[in-house]
């Protein structure tokens, strides 16, 4: 028996399970309905189905919940926890993508309403099903390396991909939770998943040093958008939406509805959120993690280094050697630089030679761990001895480790965190 499968929010992130659905686990269900503030995005991927579904605003959710069997929520941050509740709270199963929701509130709100339901919620961490990463996972369950003692974790983002966060929705804190909480969720969960424990306290510290009015990579008179803008074709930072096709259905096309800009420029003003980021965590398990965020490197990848006590894991992975100067200009230029791409694994034990451990990488995205992620989506786990699959609390915890450094940021000082990581004290 198949299911019915209602979208919510129908942006960028809706493709992937669109096309599933559409694609090779389109014999676990159907769409039946499709919920956004925006008609013109509803209809660009309503084109797409064998037959068109019913499209609600967010006053139609009573009726999209009463017409499907479970929802998948790829909706603006902020707004995740009202749709994930009342989906729970109808005893509906629950799909949402990463982060969860953005505060400690909705936290509170979406752990309630899972408790009281029938209904499961699958929180969607890909990078768990990422071969590099799930062998990491498998080296330190092994113990090689003994108990981990401290984690170092860098994460670069260039400035093809970090730029865009500083173009979009979430530029505006209140929208995502600054990167802390909607980039940083992700690694926060795999550093959670590696060592099998969760957070007791973190102090923070960040910044916006290169974005936003007056940063560091602007200067001059800067237009507040690509569009129109004398210098669209040839600054690098300058969004050409209208150069990609669904970019410029999706965003474009629709912005006579709601006036939602997506090629706003990175340096005008309004933004809200920080670029630069630091942050130290204690663990449960007594591990310390020294953890960095950057979204303007000119190469994007991310270094991690378990130290144990009988040797040490590292893991380097370069996603993009090096960021072209039209990646902006043409939106496919800076994401598919696969020729310059690695990964390496080693591990080391005390008195012992360094060992580079094999990588086995699938077909799709992420190495393959996308077709694994949707598997466990559409088709359930199946005795998955890395247990991948990420539940609530996992979702929550990863939200609270990045609201708990906004917090310190904020006021200077540690901040604790309860009840096994899903609660600020």
């Amino acid at each position: 028996m198949t299911r019915r499968y209602a979208i919510i929010g129908l942006g960028h992130r809706a493709q992937m399970y669109v096309d599933a659905l559409l694609g090779d686990w389109s014999d676990t269900g159907r769409i039946v309905a499709f919920l956004d503030t925006n008609q013109t995005r509803m209809d660009y991927h309503n084109a797409r189905l064998p037959a068109p579904v019913p499209t609600y605003g967010p006053e139609g959710l009573r009726d999209v919940l009463r017409d499907a069997d479970a929802v998948i929520v790829t909706s603006v941050d902020a707004t995740h926890a009202d749709y994930v509740v009342a989906a729970l709270d109808a005893g509906l199963d629950v799909v949402c993508e990463k982060p969860l929701t953005t505060d400690e509130e909705g936290c509170a709100r979406i752990a309630a309403a899972a408790e009281r339901s029938g209904g499961n919620l699958v929180v969607t961490f890909n990078y768990r099903y990422s071969p590099r990463n799930s062998a990491v996972r498998e080296l330190i369950a092994s113990g090689r390396i003994g108990d981990i003692t401290a984690v170092h974790f860098e994460w670069a983002l260039d400035t093809a991909h970090g730029a865009d966060y500083f173009r979009r929705w979430h530029r505006d804190r209140d929208s995502s939770g600054g990167l802390l909480v909607h980039k940083s969720t992700h690694h926060f969960d795999l550093v959670n998943w590696w060592l099998a424990s969760h957070p007791e306290l973190v102090f923070a510290q960040t910044a916006l040093r290169f974005y936003g009015a007056g940063g560091a990579g602007g200067g001059g008179d800067r237009p507040a958008r690509a569009k129109g803008a004398p210098g669209l074709g040839t600054d690098p930072f300058l969004l050409d939406a209208s150069a990609d096709p669904r970019l410029k259905a999706l965003y474009l096309d629709a912005e006579h509805e709601d006036g939602y800009v997506r090629d706003q420029d990175v340096f005008a003003p309004g933004v809200t959120i920080d670029d630069t980021m630091s942050v130290l965590i204690r663990y449960a398990s007594r591990a310390l993690l020294t953890y960095s965020l950057t979204a303007y490197s000119p190469f994007e990848g991310y270094r991690v280094a378990f130290t144990g006590t009988r040797g040490r894991v590292e893991l380097e992975v370069g996603e993009r050697a090096w960021t072209p100067v039209n990646a902006a200009i043409d939106p496919s230029a800076g994401l598919h630089a696969a020729d310059s791409s690695w990964e390496r694994l080693t591990v080391q034990e005390q008195w012992g030679k360094p060992e580079e451990v094999p990588i086995i990488r699938g077909e799709g995205g992420h190495g393959g761990g996308d077709r694994l992620l949707l598997d466990d989506v559409f088709r359930g786990p199946s005795g998955d001895p890395l247990a991948r699959q990420a539940g609530y609390r996992d979702g929550i915890r990863s939200v609270l480790t990045g609201v708990a450094a906004n917090r310190s940021a904020a006021s200077g000082t540690p901040v604790t965190l309860t009840h096994e990581g899903t609660r600020l004290a």
